[in-house]
């Protein structure tokens, strides 16, 4: 049966190209590929990316994945990295990164993708490669990445004192930092040393030291 040939993909986004390449015998490749779609062989993420159907795919969904090849140069963060890390009590459902090309928002039937942009300088300051298989790897924010970029892509955050800090992490994020003495600070310090909402991530740094020396 050719839809074996897809099985080697499982989780892993195919492209276009490598569909054509798998359908030569195929006059009319792309006719093939919509039948795919339509009878739930192949999922399509967005135009001229897809998913191997569920009953062809040997691996779970990672989101965080399909998230990095939708748009990119871009890496899971904000809201879901939080949750990702146990950092928020709340289940987030959409899938949130940042980027340094324009923001975006994708969706497909697995869900709601968004892409806030932040300065490229910064970008790549706290990024993690987390590997879940030998074909499943993807770009999430460390913690203290994700929280640094939640701090600058929150519209209108003051926070520049040390009890609104606080409020804006403990009452308005409910963030966990029973974990905060594992943190690499170093990282919030490179976010700091940039110059984006510097007093906020100073005091950032304040709050989260203080909380060290307690634990």
């Amino acid at each position: 049966m050719l839809e074996q040939c897809l099985r080697p993909y499982s989780a892993v986004p195919i492209s276009h190209a490598v569909l054509t390449a798998l359908l030569t015998k195929y006059k009319r490749p792309n006719d093939k590929i919509t039948e795919w779609v339509k009878n739930g062989v192949l999922i399509a993420l967005k135009r001229g990316l897809y998913l191997v159907g569920e009953a062809w795919r040997e691996e779970p969904i990672a989101l965080p994945l399909i998230a990095n090849r939708l748009y990119g140069p871009s890496c899971v963060s904000l809201d879901y990295a939080l949750s990702w890390h146990g950092l928020i009590p709340e289940r987030v459902y959409e899938i949130t990164s940042v980027c340094f090309r324009r923001s975006q928002q994708i969706e497909n039937k697995l869900g709601r993708f968004s892409y806030t942009r932040i300065p490229q300088d910064i970008y790549p300051i706290g990024i993690r490669s987390v590997e879940v298989s030998a074909t499943i790897n993807f770009l999430i924010a460390s913690p203290e990445k994700a929280i640094c970029d939640k701090i600058l892509t929150t519209r209108n955050l003051l926070s520049h004192s040390r009890l609104s800090m606080e409020k804006f992490l403990f009452d308005d994020l409910r963030l966990d930092l029973s974990n905060v003495v594992s943190w690499d600070l170093t990282i919030i310090k490179k976010y700091f040393e940039a110059g984006y909402k510097a007093r906020q991530y100073k005091t950032l740094l304040n709050v989260l030291e203080t909380k060290v020396c307690k634990l």
